[in-house]
């Protein structure tokens, strides 16, 4: 139906170790009643807080293909619907008579779909990740797409329509950064009344624990230490961006990995508390500032002090 040899079709399948508290199951159903309603949504979240993934999940319940965009500062128009790559060349090389040397050249340019024309045509789910990395101009193609359902299509495909309607099960599925993040553009008021925006905010203890332990298959009761110390952080308000699972996901698998050794891991272990400034730090500054460092240092150590005291080990008998 289409020949594109850059453009991948997915079949997501339940993703392993996704976890589904009632706080997720909550931004599940919400996005299936817009989507099941004909309406695009939107995943808006700071890094980290698990936006691709929770697009990835919701495609794979909707059961159909997926085609999956990532944005980026350099995608055009023609890298989301296609256009002419490269040619065909043919070649006839003609020495019948010794003397006299015929050879023919014939060129044929070469259309090729990209991912959002062959979703919209074949009724596959677009997931447009960070679309808001890619230039405002590059995705205006997507309003009468979402608006009027119809796609003009471009002088040079193949066939006679020159409009393409987009199937009835087409659906798509967006994610962003929030503006103030570099690298992102500001999106067209358009668009956005376009798609309903669903703002993804920081999970609570129980999802954030059970992310963590499904992650790194450490035991509960560890990774709920680990857990309580990036809360903690995250409580102060002393950094530059806010700490997330992705934080508490990275110490609990630094942790299970030493553990492979059964080296044991306390509060007054200096190789734990040195994993936990070293993640927390980085995850919390873009820049690496002392003062941000400093603040750090000095909630993450007294919450480990205080959270992790009573003989806190972590060894081999505690992974599960």
């Amino acid at each position: 139906m289409y020949t594109s040899a850059d453009a991948t079709i997915l079949q997501p399948t339940a993703a392993q170790g996704f976890v589904e508290t009632p706080f997720i199951k909550r931004i599940i159903d919400r996005a299936l009643i817009y989507l099941n309603a004909n309406f695009p949504i939107h995943f808006r979240g700071i890094s980290g807080i698990g936006k691709t993934v929770l697009a990835l999940h919701v495609a794979e319940l909707l059961k159909r293909p997926v085609m999956l965009v990532h944005g980026d500062e350099e995608i055009g128009t023609s890298d989301l619907i296609g256009g002419e790559s490269g040619y065909k060349m043919k070649k006839l090389r003609d020495n019948f008579i010794h003397s006299v040397l015929k050879i023919e050249e014939e060129v044929d340019k070469h259309w090729v779909d990209r991912q959002l024309l062959i979703a919209i045509e074949n009724g596959f789910t677009l997931i447009y990740d960070e679309f808001t990395r890619s230039r405002p101009e590059a995705n205006n193609i997507l309003l009468p797409i979402l608006q009027e359902g119809f796609l003009s299509l471009p002088p040079g495909r193949d066939g006679k329509l020159k409009y393409l309607k987009v199937h009835p099960e087409f659906r798509a599925i967006f994610t962003s950064n929030p503006e103030e993040y570099a690298g992102v553009h500001r999106s067209q008021d358009a668009l956005r009344d376009r798609m309903i925006t669903i703002d993804l905010q920081l999970f609570d203890e129980e999802t954030e624990m059970e992310i963590v332990v499904a992650k790194s298959k450490l035991s509960k009761n560890y990774a709920k230490k680990i857990v309580k110390i990036v809360r903690e952080l995250r409580k102060s308000g002393e950094y530059e961006f806010a700490p997330t699972v992705r934080a508490s996901i990275m110490i609990a698998k630094c942790v299970a990995a030493i553990n492979k050794n059964n080296m044991p891991v306390n509060y007054n272990d200096k190789t734990f508390r040195s994993i936990c400034l070293d993640i927390l730090c980085s995850e919390t500054s873009r820049n690496g500032s002392q003062l941000n460092s400093s603040r750090v240092q000095k909630i993450v150590g007294n919450a480990i002090d205080r959270l992790c005291k009573n003989n806190c080990v972590i060894n081999l008998s505690s992974i599960s």
